[in-house]
């Protein structure tokens, strides 16, 4: 098959605006208010409390500065254990550390590619005086979050939800970022909606969201002059972001929709290759943010010919998250699996691929990336006949 170079890059997931997001922000320039107070932030916290169903939203800079913060009110302090999820980005990961706790990782199951609870029971076996629990929605699919929520309320552990990807996804019918006592959700300029770089601290406790904009205002006491009794962070969302933010929301079902389009076209473009897509439960209904296939044992043909196929195309597709108990950076801390001797996570890593996902990407677009992944499995038939 012969294919032209695109002359644009097609792109995993870019910020996709729409013209609201400039009317917000020209509220927040023709007002003054552009630092971290404002009208913008205080809708936007608001829109999205109503849209998860969640009773307090704390609009930050970035989903990682809401997962730092939801360890720091688990009280995490050094020496204490904290289960992570194993396959997903650092940020998931790093905030424990930042604290001198110890992640321990928990490994995936195949049904989500999320923590697997058969592990975590494991792992609370082994260290039942763990403090809390970090579950991360990985590409937007929801984990099994009641059974993980149960195992967590069993051994009076805080559950951290990391709906970082899944904003729009719902378990049950419940929306992610909720299932936690503390949750944090991302609004990188990658994720179904944007604030260019920021993310969100949801809880239902009233102290506890206090706390965290005390927190992410550098921890400044009431009093005319600077008193600090707490060690504070600049962390605060500032009101001409929380602009982009609130023009975003307006698409955000429709962002969803999107995804979800391009994840089903790629499951019926795909669906005589020896693959399967990112899988979830019946009973959930992911944000599709990212479309990623696993590629069957055994095949010769590997997710870095399919990506270096792409990349020649000028088509960009990535590999699944390498697992952290993989990383050099943390090779040395505990990894539980259910199973003696299992690694779903590095088995997935190694066997997986994150496909294009831009919602700008049109049908006609896409219907090429799905030739140009098919073209790999045909030579590679060719080669060995």
């Amino acid at each position: 098959m012969d294919f032209e170079k695109f002359t644009s890059k097609i792109w995993l997931s870019s910020p996709t605006m729409h013209g609201e997001e400039q009317q917000f922000v020209k509220k927040a320039f023709d007002s003054n208010w552009v630092s971290t107070v404002g009208e913008n932030l205080t809708c936007l916290e608001k829109d999205i409390c109503e849209f998860v169903g969640c009773k307090y939203a704390v609009a930050l800079s970035s989903g990682t500065a809401a997962l730092h913060l939801a360890v720091k009110l688990a009280g995490i302090k050094q020496g204490d254990r904290v289960f992570c999820s194993d396959m997903t980005f650092a940020a998931t990961v790093n905030p424990v550390v930042y604290e001198k706790g110890v992640p321990v990782f928990i490994d995936e199951e195949y049904n989500t590619w999320n923590m697997d609870p058969e592990a975590l029971k494991k792992a609370f076996k082994q260290y039942p005086d763990t403090k809390a629990v970090i579950v991360a929605n990985l590409y937007g699919t929801p984990a099994k979050l009641d059974e993980i929520q149960e195992i967590c309320n069993q051994n009076d552990a805080i559950l951290i939800e990391d709906a970082a990807e899944s904003l729009g996804a719902t378990f049950r019918g419940i929306q992610t970022g909720t299932f936690g006592k503390y949750n944090a959700i991302s609004f990188n300029g990658n994720k179904i909606i944007t604030t260019s770089g920021g993310g969100v601290l949801l809880t239902n406790e009233e102290e506890a969201a206090d706390k965290v904009r005390f927190w992410s205002t550098q921890a400044r006491e009431k009093a005319p002059w600077y008193q600090h009794e707490e060690i504070g962070y600049n962390y605060r969302l500032s009101n001409v972001l929380a602009g982009i933010g609130r023009g975003q929301m307006i698409h955000l079902e429709e962002h969803k929709t999107l995804k979800r389009d391009i994840y089903f076209r790629y499951k019926e473009g795909l669906k005589d290759l020896p693959l399967q897509m990112n899988p979830y439960l019946s009973y959930s209904e992911p944000n599709f943010w990212l479309s990623c296939i696993l590629i069957d044992p055994g095949c010769p043909v590997t997710p870095e010919i399919i990506r270096e196929k792409l990349a020649e195309y000028n088509v960009e597709s990535r590999p699944i998250w390498k697992p952290m108990h993989l990383q050099p950076v943390y090779q040395d801390h505990a990894f539980v699996a259910s199973k003696e001797d299992a690694d779903v996570g590095a088995d997935i890593f190694t066997r997986g691929l994150c496909l294009p996902s831009d919602i700008k990407m049109t049908k006609e677009i896409q219907d090429v990336v799905i030739a140009l992944i098919k073209s790999c499995f045909l030579l590679e038939k060719e080669k060995n006949k």
